[in-house]
């Protein structure tokens, strides 16, 4: 009897899905809950996992785009499980030496991830999983990690002396490959923003010395208490939503010959992965605490390294902020993320010489790029939003006290 695998729906308006990787190989046993594969679509990544164990049957290549419901693999469900992937009915048969006995697996690390088939073979074979490295989704350990750990013998001979490399002649010089639907995705949406919004960026500095010197006052009673750490991006959400509150006409989208001003404060951050870049979306920020913030984005980037981000995670934002800062970026003009009307762009945090009352000072002067669509945003609006959110960053504790 085989079991079919097929491409679930991950959204309304998901039609098709590739074949991103596949986690197992054809013929081989897989169990109940194991990951087999991971599916990618225009908007996010998904794992696979079969409800039933046998032998895989693939009916589907890495790459392929497949609709929505299609039959990628079967499981033949009558296979017999390979030794070791189950316990033995009959004991071993007697010979004239007992043998040794294997040495117990050390218990894995609460940090490693492995599937059950392979945690089950690792005791068998007394592999410890600490010194195995995964090959799986996110890492994970899979059963062939094991049994290569476990072929491996103890202390190998020193290597011989490594054949001389290949003549550069020989080197291939390019690499072709297709692409992705969420990378496909992310390019035609960056390019519709050019064509479509008539963006404009304006720039502004802030003088990060407050919100750091409450960070350090804070942060040990923060983490006691909240369990997470007071990071820097609570205090942008905060700060931009009380400049939408302040310039309502940013908080606004155009949908044909109508204005929409919306009144929640469903609000994006950028977050980058190795697919691409993704924007979850924190929600009604304007009544969450600093605290709840920083545990929606940690949940996200938790989610988002582990390719877990669900479609609705990424829906309904009203207001994006970027933050390029964390990869070095000095100045940028970030690009809008339609149908919203504005994005604001973070960057690094540089010591740079400013007056101040007169006097040249040291200070962490950050550099902020707000990008608005010109069509719905006056000049006036984008710049008074954007004193506002300076404002705000300078003296954090008028966030904290809602003043």
């Amino acid at each position: 009897m085989a079991h079919e695998i097929t491409i679930p729906s991950v959204g309304e308006s998901i039609t098709s899905a590739t074949i991103g990787t596949w986690h197992k190989a054809e013929g081989e046993y897989v169990q109940a809950g194991e990951v087999i594969l991971t599916i990618e679509t225009d908007k996010i990544s998904t794992e696979i996992e079969t409800p039933k164990a046998g032998a895989l049957i693939l009916l589907a290549a890495e790459g392929d785009e497949l609709d929505i419901g299609a039959v990628v693999a079967k499981i033949d469900e009558s296979a017999a499980a390979p030794e070791g992937a189950a316990p033995a009915e009959e004991p071993a048969a007697a010979s004239s030496e007992p043998a040794p006995a294997a040495a117990p697996a050390a218990a894995a690390p609460a940090d490693v991830k492995v599937t059950p088939v392979a945690a089950k073979i690792a005791q068998e074979k007394g592999v410890d999983l600490a010194n195995v490295s995964g090959s799986g989704a996110g890492g994970k350990i899979t059963k062939a990690d094991v049994l290569g750990a476990s072929s491996q013998p103890a202390s190998a001979a020193p290597a011989p002396a490594a054949e001389p490399a290949p003549a550069a002649a020989e080197a291939k010089r390019e690499t072709r490959k297709k692409f992705t639907p969420l990378r496909k995705k992310i390019a035609n949406h960056l390019v519709n923003a050019q064509h479509e919004a008539a963006i404009l960026t304006t720039f502004n500095e802030v003088d990060m010395t407050n919100i750091m010197a409450l960070r350090k006052r804070s942060q040990d009673k923060f983490v006691d208490k909240h369990g997470v750490k007071l990071g820097f991006m609570s205090f942008f959400i905060k700060a931009v939503v009380d400049g939408l509150e302040a310039v309502p006409g940013i908080n606004a989208r155009i949908e044909g010959d109508e204005i929409v001003e919306q009144h929640y404060y469903d609000i994006g951050v950028a977050v980058g992965t190795d697919k691409g870049l993704i924007v979850p979306v924190v929600r009604d920020c304007e009544q969450k605490s600093f605290a709840q913030i920083e545990k929606d984005i940690i949940d996200y980037a938790g989610k988002a390294r582990e390719g877990k981000v669900q479609l609705s995670d990424l829906q309904g934002g009203v207001f994006t902020i970027t933050n390029g800062g964390i990869y070095g970026s000095l100045l940028s003009t970030p690009i809008l993320n339609p149908p919203q009307s504005g994005i604001l762009g973070m960057h690094s945090i540089q010591q740079r010489p400013v007056a101040v009352n007169g006097e040249v000072v040291i200070r962490p002067m950050m550099y902020l790029a707000l990008s608005y669509d010109h069509r719905l945003v006056d000049g006036k609006e984008a710049v008074t939003f954007l004193v506002r959110v300076k404002e705000c960053l300078e003296d954090p504790e008028r966030m904290l006290v809602g003043a």
